[in-house]
């Protein structure tokens, strides 16, 4: 897998420097000339750790969640506080974990938020279904929650057990939603599990859209190496296959596709933390994404809270783009969202996208990867699914090595991908 990723690499970026991370950073993150900037926000309490899940989480701790909330609100102010004024950002986003943990300093959050940032398309948050109820979703939206996110993975009670969830009740999931209406509700589902077929996703979906969703998203299963789950990954054939039937599914129903792997009932309806230009990351495994450099903060949230109470940024590791590297990094997400635009890549580097990969767009149409009208090159289906296969080794290459390393050490000097 590194094989591919590395190759891949060095022909993008046109070196053989490798992503190299390094246990160093700038106490002031140089945010105030980032564009299209978004907000993220990480909780990383659950009330039980789900073997399959990857991200950052800890076993719910009510003492420890409430001293980490005013760590973060101080992270919060030693990032916003040390730029002028208030800065125009996209939106808002918390996941986790189970953020709905801390539903009664969510408000407190965004408003710590909102005395340096102007948030001018909404907040989103993640949900666990036991959270989605009546009580629950007014406070959430009394603190400014716009968009919700369920984790459902699987209605199916042979999807559930594999993946050690217990049932949703899909009567009571919908009276909340009913009751409390968000302008998304969008619902998480799994697909490429052992055995899953077509007609079980398609029912997924639909039970999706029963319940209230206006947003699905439709994240294949990964066999990550720091997990402890023994859920064997699907054959390339047979994922594809699934992953064309359920994208026609979804268009066929006249959904929008906005992204790899989610779909929405019409355009005004989005859910998506990461496909922004750059971001600044807030909380323990949080990520920050600026114009010329990548941070990510600890894992470890005994050190998180130590180093706030420190006076220091909780960044563990930054690595220094070079200018190719970040055109790679652009490209690799904003091709997530199935489209590029040449007026886009120019606009945020100063320089034709055909000059700097016009053989690659080439090669990308003649082996029907992309189609291209009006400087807007579009995947295909089939582009898509290769983008998925591409994205499953950078994946287990990159973010797994990295998240693996980060959970063993909360301050590493250098890691080279």
């Amino acid at each position: 897998m590194s094989i591919i990723t590395d190759l891949t690499r060095m022909w993008l970026t046109r070196s053989t420097r490798p992503f190299t991370f390094t246990k160093e950073y700038d106490q002031t993150l140089p945010y105030a000339e980032c564009a299209d900037l978004g907000l993220y926000v990480h909780i990383p309490f659950c009330r039980s750790v789900c073997n399959f899940c990857p991200y950052c989480k800890r076993p719910y701790v009510r003492e420890l969640c409430e001293r980490y909330i005013d760590s973060l609100l101080k992270e919060i102010e030693m990032v916003g506080g040390r730029q002028p004024g208030r800065k125009r950002v996209t939106s808002l986003y918390f996941g986790g974990g189970t953020p709905a943990l801390a539903v009664d300093r969510i408000g407190e959050i965004r408003e710590a938020l909102e005395r340096h940032f102007l948030i001018t398309d909404g907040v989103g948050l993640e949900l666990h279904p036991d959270d989605v109820t009546p009580d629950v979703l007014r406070r959430l939206k009394e603190a400014g929650v716009t968009r919700i996110s369920i984790g459902i993975q699987s209605f199916q009670a042979t999807y559930q057990k594999l993946l050690g969830r217990k049932p949703v009740d899909k009567k009571m999931l919908r009276q909340a939603l009913d009751a409390v209406p968000f302008a998304t509700v969008s619902v998480d589902l799994i697909f490429a599990l052992p055995g899953q077929r077509y007609e079980d996703l398609r029912a997924d979906i639909d039970e999706a859209v029963a319940c209230g969703a206006n947003h699905v998203a439709i994240y294949p299963f990964i066999d990550f190496t720091c997990t402890s789950s023994p859920v064997p990954a699907m054959p390339k054939r047979e994922k594809r296959e699934l992953l064309d039937a359920i994208t026609r599914y979804c268009l066929g129903k006249g959904w929008r596709r906005n992204s790899i792997w989610t779909f929405s009932c019409s355009p005004d309806v989005a859910y998506s933390s990461m496909t922004r230009d750059n971001f600044l990351g807030f909380g323990c495994s949080a990520t920050t994404l600026l114009n010329e450099q990548f941070k990510i903060n600890t894992f470890d949230v005994e050190a998180y809270c130590a180093r706030i109470a420190d006076g220091k940024l909780p960044t563990s590791l930054t690595l220094r783009f070079t200018r190719r590297q970040r055109m790679l990094y652009w490209l690799f997400w904003t091709a997530y969202g199935t489209r590029v635009r040449a007026a886009d890549f120019e606009r945020f580097f100063g320089v034709p996208l055909k000059k700097m990969y016009g053989g690659e767009l080439r090669l990308a149409k003649l082996l029907g990867f992309v189609t291209e009208a009006g400087g807007t090159y579009a995947l295909t289906l089939k582009g898509a699914f290769f983008y998925h296969y591409y994205e499953n080794f950078y994946t287990l290459a990159y973010i797994d090595k990295m998240w693996g390393i980060l959970r063993g050490n909360a301050f590493p000097e250098r890691i080279e991908l």
